[in-house]
């Protein structure tokens, strides 16, 4: 009786089927070499060489646009099996597409240390969880822990070198942060009194008295008044100064709790560490792209060079 002859390669047919339908997905990934050119957005070019690079390199193609078929488009590639780098795509792929309930466990251990990985890359950058970088995320949150210690004319204040322009600038921004912590406060319930910058009735005392002093000044201003040299650089001065200690702002520096220096380490080393396990539990998806750190490889070897290194500590530590 002869053998049944087995197949090892895909059908024209199946080729033909996969390639059609995936060349008319939008957003399909293709090489620069060819984004420069024309071919990519007619469909039958993009068949074309969709078509050419799975007879050329199946394992190129599986690693480009495994993702993109479909389970019974997967199964066809069976055939090809024997070939290891071929089998490696189909097993990966297959446990995207059905994972099972350790292939779902590994995958959440393998993200988890991919995540502490950039972890570490993010902490040693120095910029992601600087104080001011923080605050410009979670302002509420930096408020509770540091801001309503701090003095909030400093952020506010010309510093030396600095520009009126970028003055002004750090100026509207601490403004929008400034209303972003009120407004939490307000939805919160928090005790008017307590809200950043004084309550309504505070606020309305202030315009009340800046009403009385701008008649005051109308009337100063019927005599004749002497020439500003710098007219424009005198008012930005004047904004920036606090307000005195009976008035608005001042009399929520004067109710403002004191913390000593090591006090104020511990909030930050506290404020951090939440920020921190935000990261971690993907709270920061606003701000990073979750599905290139979970799937980038690269991140392993960062993460196996530190398990070995506690791993080494530990050994001496133990003897």
């Amino acid at each position: 009786m002869a053998e049944v002859e087995m197949r090892s390669e895909l059908s024209k047919s199946v080729m033909e089927d996969i390639t059609q339908r995936l060349s008319s997905l939008d957003n399909l990934y293709f090489p620069r070499s060819v984004q420069d050119t024309s071919s990519i957005t007619n469909p039958s070019e993009r068949k074309s060489i969709l078509f050419n690079l799975l007879s050329r390199d199946t394992a190129v193609f599986l690693e480009r646009y495994g993702t993109e078929l479909r389970s019974e488009e997967l199964d066809e590639f069976d055939v090809l099996k024997e070939d290891y780098e071929i089998n490696w795509h189909l097993s990966n792929l297959r446990k995207v597409l059905s994972p099972t309930t350790e292939d779902s466990k590994c995958r959440s251990i393998t993200v988890k240390n991919r995540r502490r990985a950039y972890l570490d890359k993010l902490i040693n950058d120095g910029t992601y969880f600087s104080e001011d970088s923080m605050r410009e995320r979670e302002p509420y949150l930096h408020h509770e822990y540091l801001g309503k210690y701090q003095d909030p004319f400093g952020r506010s204040m010309a510093r030396p070198g600095e520009k009126w322009s970028d003055t002004l600038m750090r100026r509207y921004e601490e403004t929008i942060l400034v209303t972003k912590i009120r407004g939490e406060q307000q939805r919160l319930g928090v005790d008017e009194k307590e809200w950043v910058g004084g309550g309504v009735k505070q606020q309305e005392e202030e315009e009340e008295e800046e009403e009385e002093e701008e008649e005051e000044e109308d009337e100063d201003d019927k005599e004749p008044a002497k020439e500003n040299d710098n007219p424009g650089a005198s008012e930005v001065v004047a904004a920036l100064e606090p307000a005195n200690s009976d008035q608005g702002s001042g009399m929520y520096i004067e109710e403002r709790e004191a913390l000593s220096v090591a006090e104020m380490e511990d909030q930050m080393e506290q404020f951090t560490h939440i920020m921190q396990q935000k990261f971690l539990t993907g709270e920061d998806s606003q701000h990073l792209d979750y599905s290139k750190i979970d799937n980038d490889e690269a991140l392993d070897e960062h993460w196996f060079r530190e398990a070995n290194h506690d791993a080494e500590e530990k050994y001496f530590d133990e003897d």
